[in-house]
């Protein structure tokens, strides 16, 4: 699979992925003390669902566009009112056709001591981070490989924060390559959390992904998937999920509220699902 984000911006993957993040920073955010994100495949930062890229797929029409819609219950929208306030103030400052990626949505949540590593390697996506990002001295934007960003950046001299990895899934090995690089940072970090973003494509991978990160020795693990039940003729993506490595400790009970309704409202045919597994919570 080969996920260049321009054309997928604001679809549901996004949705999941961005509201769960949004969900840890403000655990995070609880709390005092600063903390580190750590984004490993940053992308560009922003979107313009405008753009010839985002108007090729119209993905967004089926992710963000349908939550924008009306609103959802009062307990679902109090979690989603992070992510939805990131987006307000995206669109606020750039217009009403913006989608905040990942690296804008944690500059958004953060505090004045807190920090972001963002990596991307590819030039002309480096670029427009860097123009996102803009002269906040909270924030790094890397022109670098996102694995060596993972290997070099934990732990983080914070000792708190999140690791977001979500590769763009262009090589064929990239679930093996995520498990090396994953077990090996939580040998470096044990008590950090890692957000692990995937495409369901191939079941069979992300299985073996997670028995291999169980075998591992690797605790408290809590695992999230959306299957949309998108219909075969419409092609692309119709299942996604995140595994969220020391998940704190609501985000389980929070995401027993969301994942029904995101997949009610997300369903784009007549029998989509939804799994809120934890594994080890007492790892």
């Amino acid at each position: 699979m080969n996920y260049r984000h321009g054309f997928h911006a604001g679809n549901f993957a996004d949705v999941l992925k961005h509201v769960i993040l949004m969900r840890i920073l403000s655990h995070l955010g609880a709390k005092e003390t600063p903390y580190r994100v750590v984004d490993t495949h940053a992308g560009a930062g922003r979107y313009d669902l405008g753009s010839e890229e985002a108007l090729r797929t119209h993905e967004w029409k089926d992710g963000v566009a349908r939550i924008d819609r009306s609103p959802l219950s009062p307990a679902v929208e109090a979690l989603l009112k992070p992510w939805r306030d990131g987006l307000a103030g995206a669109r606020a400052l750039h217009g009403a056709d913006t989608y905040p990626g990942s690296p804008w949505l944690c500059q958004f949540a953060m505090r004045a001591d807190d920090r972001l590593i963002a990596a991307e390697l590819h030039p002309q996506t480096h670029k427009k981070l860097v123009q996102v990002i803009g002269r906040d001295p909270r924030c790094k934007a890397l022109a670098i490989d996102g694995w060596n960003a993972l290997r070099g950046n934990v732990p983080p001299k914070e000792r708190r924060g999140v690791v977001l990895i979500d590769p763009p899934f262009e090589e064929k090995d990239e679930f093996a390559t995520l498990e090396t690089e994953l077990i090996a940072a939580h040998r470096k970090w044990p008590t950090g959390i890692y957000a692990l973003w995937y495409p369901i494509k191939d079941r069979r991978a992300v299985e073996n992904l997670i028995t291999a990160i169980l075998a591992a020795g690797i605790g408290r693990l809590l695992r999230l998937e959306i299957d949309v039940d998108r219909p075969e003729a419409a092609g692309g993506l119709t299942a996604t999920g995140m595994l969220v490595i020391n998940p704190p400790w609501l985000l389980t009970d929070e995401a027993r509220i969301l994942l029904p309704a995101l997949t009610e409202r997300l369903a784009q045919g007549p029998s989509p699902r939804y799994l809120c597994e934890p594994i080890r919570p007492d790892g």
